[in-house]
């Protein structure tokens, strides 16, 4: 008899769960998509995933939340925040309006996708690891430490939480912002980044390994689901390093950093992403 294929739900198929989701199709999953937008589901259909319209709101839920999670095997929740400028939204309350449907949907295996702003910048830089207390600084950076703890201590289902550093990919770097900026701030700060395809791979790694061969991984490494990933490349080099030289590299005007001004930030460990895991880092920041 045919195995069934795994479902899996991703509820944002934006920049890094559409791609996401295409790369799980292609290893034998079944995925369902949402999406807030409607001119986006006929993208999502094109690509063989099965599209939905959810929209979370404070006050209610909108969309077929019911038959997005039906009988699914794993929800990917890869929607950030979004506070800037706007304190005033409530993440923390539309994560709560998801959690009623996700206990009625059946599903055990949650994965919330994170961010490492749940650390502040210190002085002295200091390295950061997943047993570091976070100490948001941000309204977004806050009501994310919030959701964490919700969904982690919620009985009906287990909660992988992922924190990723800056997000990387070929139509997305910070030096575009950057370039010809005069005075920037924290010359000697450590970067903290990952590239899109990493993020990817960390995520299918952590369903392969949760989800198809459960046994055999927990067995060899003691892990299991309720963890929490710090996930960044393993390469730190200081922000006037790395704005400098991929300033050369797209032939941009050099950004110029504040002189004799001292620089706070931290180093983000990926230790237990390459231990625990055994995930290698594919591209270079």
């Amino acid at each position: 008899m045919k195995k069934e294929r795994e479902k899996i739900s991703i509820l944002g198929c934006g920049w890094l769960g559409l791609p996401l989701a295409k790369s799980l199709l292609s290893k034998g999953y079944e995925v369902k998509g949402s999406t807030t937008s409607e001119s986006k589901l006929e993208v999502l259909k094109n690509a063989e995933i099965s599209p939905f319209q959810i929209q979370l709101e404070e006050g209610q839920m909108i969309g077929n939340i019911e038959d997005f999670l039906k009988e699914n095997d794993v929800l990917l929740i890869v929607i950030p925040p979004k506070l800037r400028g706007d304190s005033n939204k409530n993440f923390v309350q539309k994560i709560k309006n998801l959690i009623p449907f996700i206990e009625k949907s059946g599903i055990k295996k949650v994965i919330f996708v994170s961010s490492t702003s749940v650390y502040s910048d210190s002085f002295p830089i200091v390295e950061i690891t997943e047993a570091t207390q976070p100490n948001p600084d941000t309204e977004s950076s806050k009501q994310l430490v919030i959701t964490e703890i919700l969904l982690q201590l919620n009985p009906h289902f287990q909660t992988t939480v992922i924190r990723f550093g800056g997000l990387l990919g070929a139509d997305r770097h910070p030096i575009k912002f950057l370039t010809g900026r005069t005075n920037l701030k924290n010359p000697d700060a450590p970067v903290n980044m990952i590239q899109i395809e990493d993020c990817i791979g960390i995520i299918e790694t952590i369903i392969d390994k949760g989800l198809r061969h459960p046994k055999t991984f927990e067995q060899s490494d003691n892990w299991e689901w309720n963890q929490t990933f710090n996930c960044v490349s393993p390469q730190h080099p200081s922000r006037k390093e790395y704005y400098h030289k991929k300033a050369r590299i797209l032939n941009l005007p050099l950004p110029t950093f504040a002189k004799h001004s001292e620089s706070k930030g931290k180093i983000i460990s990926s230790e237990k992403v390459e231990t625990i895991l055994r995930y290698s880092f594919q591209k270079e920041i």
